[in-house]
Formats: C-alpha cells, sequence, structure tokens
C-alpha cells in the first residue's frame, strides 16, 4: 500500500483555537482524521507530520522523496504554515528530492490577506497548489494528488 504524507507547518498545531475567525475550529487532529479516512477509502496508507521547527519538515520531505523513489510513496501535502513565505530551504528541499508530488494547501486564500503573504517560496517547487478552501482543501489536495497520479498524468 502506498503511504501519502500530510505535513503541517509552524502553528498548525494551534488549529481550532488560533485565529478562529480566520482559520475556523477544526482542530489539526479533527484534519487529519478526516485526511486518514479519505485516504483509508482510497486504499493509501496516510502518515500525519506537524513540526514548528523547519529542520524536522525538510527531514520529512527527504524521507518522502526516498519512499517515492523506491515506488512506496504517492506523495505530499504540505501546508508550510510561515515558512511558505520565508524558506528558500524547504524550496530546495522539495527540489531537491527530484519528482515528489507536493500539494502546496493552505486554509485561507494567502492571496486575499497582507501583502507579505502574497509570495510563496513553495509555489514554484509544488506540483500544484490549493487556497482559500477551508479544511476542506486537504480533502482536495488529496484527491488531487491521487487522481493526477492514478492516471500517470503529472501532478
Amino acid at each position: 500500500m502506498k503511504k501519502i504524507l500530510v505535513l503541517n507547518g509552524p502553528n498548525l498545531n494551534l488549529l481550532g483555537t488560533r485565529e478562529p475567525a480566520q482559520y475556523g475550529t477544526t482542530t489539526l487532529p479533527d484534519v487529519e482524521a478526516m485526511c486518514r479516512a479519505e485516504c483509508e477509502r482510497r486504499g493509501y496508507e496516510l502518515e500525519c507530520f506537524q513540526s514548528n521547527w523547519e529542520g524536522a519538515l525538510i527531514d520529512k520531505i527527504q524521507e518522502y522523496g526516498r519512499l517515492w523513489k523506491a515506488g512506496s510513496a504517492l506523495g505530499c501535502v504540505f501546508n508550510p504554515g510561515a515558512f511558505t513565505h520565508t524558506s528558500v530551504a524547504l524550496h530546495d528541499a522539495i527540489k531537491g528530492v527530484d519528482g515528489l508530488p507536493v500539494i502546496e494547501c493552505h486554509i485561507s486564500n494567502v492571496h486575499a490577506r497582507e501583502a507579505f503573504r502574497h509570495h510563496s517560496y513553495i509555489s514554484p517547487a509544488a506540483a500544484g497548489i490549493i487556497v482559500g478552501f477551508g479544511v476542506q482543501g486537504y480533502l482536495i489536495a488529496l484527491d488531487g494528488l491521487v487522481r493526477t497520479r492514478e492516471n500517470g498524468s503529472a501532478a
């Protein structure tokens, strides 16, 4: 059974309590359960990982790059949080794993927010981008990842 990674960056552990007007009241464990149920329904194994540390996120991307090359991973849905706007290192990690499909996912519409949130270092390295659909965006990203990979097209 192929694995899918749902990767979350800084402060996403505070979902449900951090700025609920912006991000809603659904918690990260709720999001993970929703994604797990969807992956199980489709026949994939899901791993969820969240860290406030950039290096831990890089390590996880590199781990999944190795799994991708071995044929045991389908790809990654990644909400990099604030690292979206600051991390060349995460961009380089995604590019460095050479082929691992990474779907960038944001709960809010970052383009309708403060100007500093309009630029993403992750987007040029990502296979696709989902923004502004709330936590349902994770399911949209999973669907896009699975559909494009199952059909043999590039994500």
